[in-house]
């Protein structure tokens, strides 16, 4: 599995370890958790640590939209994890289309942090 929910996860802040090349089914674990945490607080804070992700399949790309157009407004915040000039870029981009707040970090503790503030 390319996408795993983190043992830091408490309440309405959730992270994610993404590994590898994502697919479609790989929604099946970040969905119903996003889900579930909305309903029972409103709205979510995610941490996605991109440290290890490689690439989405095409196939996924349409649950991707999905879940943009589904939680945009449900996203407080996005903490987005990673060591490459094009992950800092994707946290520019995710406000407009995932979160209403995005920030890129090199260190999981501080994004926790930040989430949490």
């Amino acid at each position: 599995m390319t996408i795993t929910q983190s043992d830091r996860s408490t309440g309405d802040t959730l992270g994610f370890v993404v590994s590898g090349e994502v697919t479609k089914a790989d929604y099946a674990v970040l969905t119903p958790a996003v889900e579930a945490a909305v309903e029972e607080h409103g709205t979510v804070k995610l941490m996605l640590d991109l440290t290890d992700f490689r690439w989405e399949k095409v196939g996924a790309w349409g649950a991707d939209l999905h879940f943009g157009h589904e939680f945009h407004e449900k996203v407080a915040r996005m903490a987005i994890v990673g060591h490459k000039k094009w992950e800092e870029r994707l946290a520019h981009l995710a406000t407009p289309f995932y979160a209403q707040e995005a920030a890129y970090f090199e260190d999981p503790d501080a994004a926790w942090a930040w989430l949490r503030s």
